[in-house]
């Protein structure tokens, strides 16, 4: 074993809330793991050093919702909302078409590629759906090549119910064939809960069958207008309930008495010029908030996690220290993991070095690219 000490940071946000921040700070890799953080004047001895001049460090984002599995392009769709026609969910099936079309090889590569521009800007943990096959070949295949690029998968089958399929019918069809199909390569279980796809009582179904088959739920929930979906997600114990647009004061008092997180996808609300999340109205509530991009070819094509942090502190009134939690921290509390978000002794050495010396730049500096270095595991990707 060999140690990385990383020395001369500006301002350490480590997320940890014993010391969140340090000024002057070093930090020390061992086998892949952060093993001590500190002043740098007192670090320790080790066996390498890399001085980084008086840049920030951050912990590598947490990309906790993504659908990065999916062949096609909607560019049209996107023209016609920018020309003033309503988000509504409906270009999902356009999707579903051309992810049936395209070849596994196609969607690999398609994927690979988003999860490589997510790694330059940060991300060093990301989630991915499946959800635009909606047969048990398509979504099992979707799920297949997701594992060979995260251990965060999830089983998205009730995304939409397929042009001419019979609702009831579709939902046997997630819970019974499509689900043991999926269920091997997948670690959780999510509903689309929205006018259009999926109703309070189909929702609850399809999330009990999924943990009954040993997953994790994970809800959409809130997008569109106000609905079951965030009580249903607080009321079975789920990991977060992501959108979070459209809530009543039930939903808020749920959420801030249960354990699922909020999870908010600005890059939504930006991409379909829908009202933001109420980030403030939650967090002053005690909401535990993660921010991710939600990724996806219709509604949010971002893999910027920066750029989630400045419309965060823009648009949904949060702090950049909010802000930055949410998307490191909040983000692994989403995916109920301990060992990324944050850098404090034995947690994963996941770390962005920036071009400047805080994480207050992210959000003072929008849109330029402020990722300097990125380790992941205590290695420098190339």
């Amino acid at each position: 074993m060999t140690t990385t000490l990383i020395d001369g940071i500006g301002l350490l946000y480590t997320g940890d809330p014993e010391r969140e921040e340090i000024e002057g700070a070093a930090l020390v890799i061992e086998d892949g793991l952060v093993a001590w953080t500190g002043e740098a004047g007192q670090a320790p001895d080790a066996d390498a050093r890399v001085d980084v001049a008086g840049r920030g460090v951050v912990p590598g984002f947490v990309d906790s919702h993504a659908h990065l599995v999916f062949a096609g392009d909607r560019t049209a769709e996107f023209q016609a909302r920018m020309s003033g026609e309503r988000y509504t969910g409906g270009g999902i099936r356009t999707t579903v078409a051309a992810t049936r079309a395209a070849s596994d090889a196609e969607l690999a590569v398609r994927a690979a590629a988003l999860v490589a521009e997510m790694n330059a800007q940060g991300t060093t943990t990301v989630e991915i759906k499946s959800g635009y096959g909606l047969t048990v070949e398509d979504e099992r295949r979707s799920l297949e090549i997701a594992t060979t690029l995260t251990d965060e998968t999830t089983f998205l089958g009730a995304h939409v119910v397929p042009a001419g399929a019979d609702p009831d019918a579709y939902v046997r069809l997630v819970t019974g064939d499509m689900l043991r199909a999926c269920a091997p390569y997948a670690r959780w279980v999510d509903v689309f809960c929205e006018r259009g796809a999926f109703d309070g009582d189909q929702t609850r179904e399809i999330l009990t069958a999924g943990m009954k088959a040993g997953l994790r739920a994970r809800v959409h929930a809130g997008q569109l207008g106000e609905g079951p979906g965030v009580r249903i997600a607080c009321e079975l114990g789920a990991a977060s309930a992501d959108h979070c647009t459209h809530l009543t004061s039930a939903d808020v008092d749920a959420l801030a008495s249960s354990g699922t997180v909020a999870t908010l996808l600005p890059g939504a609300e930006f991409s379909t010029r829908s009202p933001y999340p109420d980030a403030r109205r939650l967090i002053d509530a005690g909401v535990s908030v993660a921010l991710a991009t939600d990724c996806n070819p219709g509604s949010s094509y971002t893999s910027s996690m920066p750029f989630c942090v400045a419309l965060a502190v823009r648009e949904m009134r949060m702090t950049p220290l909010e802000a930055i939690r949410a998307a490191t921290a909040g983000g692994a509390r989403a995916l109920a993991r301990t060992d990324v978000g944050l850098l404090r002794p034995d947690s994963r050495a996941d770390l962005v070095v920036l071009d400047a010396p805080s994480y207050v730049h992210l959000a003072y500096r929008p849109g330029v690219p402020l990722v300097h270095q990125v380790f992941r595991g205590g290695l420098l990707l190339e």
